[in-house]
């Protein structure tokens, strides 16, 4: 959420700012609600001083042996009024709220400024995509012969799932091992298990509720229908890790947290209809290793910078050809100051995809979660929280199996996961 001081201060630059990523804040509305507040705000200050002067005279009229009863009629009335201006003053917070939860973050000065993918500015690549002396098969195909099995899923569960079997499930849960112990043993990550099923609030935190509850899978607590609260299955468990500051003060020596999970995502793809309908690119339920840093706001780029090589490191580990992307304005996501994505060569498509997205939210979330530290000074500060895939593992499997494949349908299994897979070295129809 966006510090309502700032709009209050520079509301037009602010809403300049929100139009580099094609948001366009109802300043008309924001000016009004703003007029509102400060005239209650001003209505309940003086009603509140001449009380406070009513009562004064009432303690000078009775020290003169007076008699103060046409005060104190004046005074008792005071109450009434003053809780109405407070329901008052109350409703106009909650509805600047409610506009403050649908307003994106601000893109960090060093963003490119654009509209769409096409503005995204390529930083970096790494590796030569592999040159095939045969006819490339995507990992649907390939994935056929080695256990990759859509028609079970989709009797269990329905479209966008997947049942993987044999080796081929071993290599997915050895892409997860590798992952881990890359991310703990030498990016200094503390492994987390988090629940899969979390609260509103946890969600309302990072930023996906309200404004996105149609991409999430709700579950409710109790034993009938509309019964208990809602509740949510984790989109990511970027979610679970940010929220462990929610409502926290930390020592400023306790900075940066380094937070690291394997979970289950789940994401109802609401709007992506039509979109990555072949195979494991896009499903409803997917792995990831997530990375989640909460930094000091002086050292929160350089900690976004480190994430990604983080990330690269995987990549370059199994000899996955990627490149690096600096998304423009109008590619952030909701709570994102600055992104960079990943993008691993898949040799079917003759493209690079999405394979990892490290943010920097800056405060963003931290003022949503009333995350805070104590700075040397002793002052409370706000911390800023990163977060990004290390790696997705679907994704990540996708990739190996296009990058590795045989003519004859075999798969080379990259050497960094072999210890993984009992020392097997590929994967072999049937």
């Amino acid at each position: 959420m966006l510090d309502p001081a700032l709009l209050r201060k520079d509301l037009g630059g602010v809403a300049a700012r929100l139009r580099q990523r094609g948001f366009d804040l109802d300043v008309a509305a924001f000016e009004a609600l703003e007029a509102e507040r400060k005239s209650l705000q001003t209505a309940k200050e003086e009603l509140q001083a001449r009380r406070n002067a009513l009562s004064a005279q009432i303690g000078q009229a009775k020290s003169r042996g007076e008699d103060g009863a046409a005060l104190m009629a004046h005074v008792a009335v005071i109450p009434e009024q003053l809780k109405r201006l407070e329901e008052d003053f109350a409703g106009v917070q909650a509805r600047l709220q409610r506009i403050l939860m649908e307003v994106p973050n601000l893109p960090h000065e060093s963003v490119p400024a654009g509209r769409s993918t096409d503005d995204n500015v390529e930083v970096r690549r790494w590796g030569d995509p592999p040159r095939f002396e045969f006819a490339v098969k995507d990992h649907v195909d390939l994935g056929a012969a080695l256990g990759m099995d859509f028609e079970t899923a989709a009797r269990l569960s329905g479209a966008r799932f997947v049942v993987l079997k044999g080796a081929l499930a071993r290599l997915h849960r050895a892409l997860a091992q590798l992952m881990l112990d890359v991310q703990t043993s030498e990016h200094g990550y503390t492994e987390c298990y988090t629940p899969y099923v979390v609260s509103a609030a946890a969600l309302t935190g990072t930023g996906q509720l309200p404004k996105f509850e149609q991409d999430l899978f709700a579950v409710r607590k109790g034993g009938q229908e509309g019964e208990g609260d809602p509740m949510y299955l984790i989109p990511t468990s970027e979610v679970s890790l940010t929220n462990f500051v929610r409502d926290q003060i930390l020592r400023e020596a306790d900075l940066p947290l380094r937070l690291t999970a394997h979970t289950p995502c789940f994401r109802s793809e609401a709007g992506s209809y039509g979109k990555d309908t072949r195979g494991m690119i896009r499903q409803h339920q997917f792995d990831k290793v997530e990375m989640v840093q909460i930094a000091h706001p002086s050292h929160s780029y350089q900690a976004l910078e480190q994430m990604v090589g983080h990330a690269e490191n995987i990549l370059r580990r199994l000899a996955l050809p990627h490149r690096v992307i600096a998304l423009c304005t109008g590619d952030l996501g909701f709570a994102s100051a600055k992104t960079y994505d990943l993008e691993v060569w898949l040799p079917a498509q003759q493209a690079y995809r999405e394979i990892s997205s490290c943010s920097n939210c800056e405060a963003f979330q931290a003022r949503r979660m009333q995350a805070r530290f104590r700075n040397a000074q002793g002052r409370v500060e706000l911390m800023h929280t990163l977060n990004g895939s290390g790696l997705a593992v679907g994704r990540t499997l996708v990739a190996v199996l296009e990058n590795n494949q045989r003519a004859d349908g075999s798969v080379a299994i990259p050497d960094a996961l072999r210890p993984y897979m009992a020392g097997l070295s590929e994967l072999r129809p049937g």
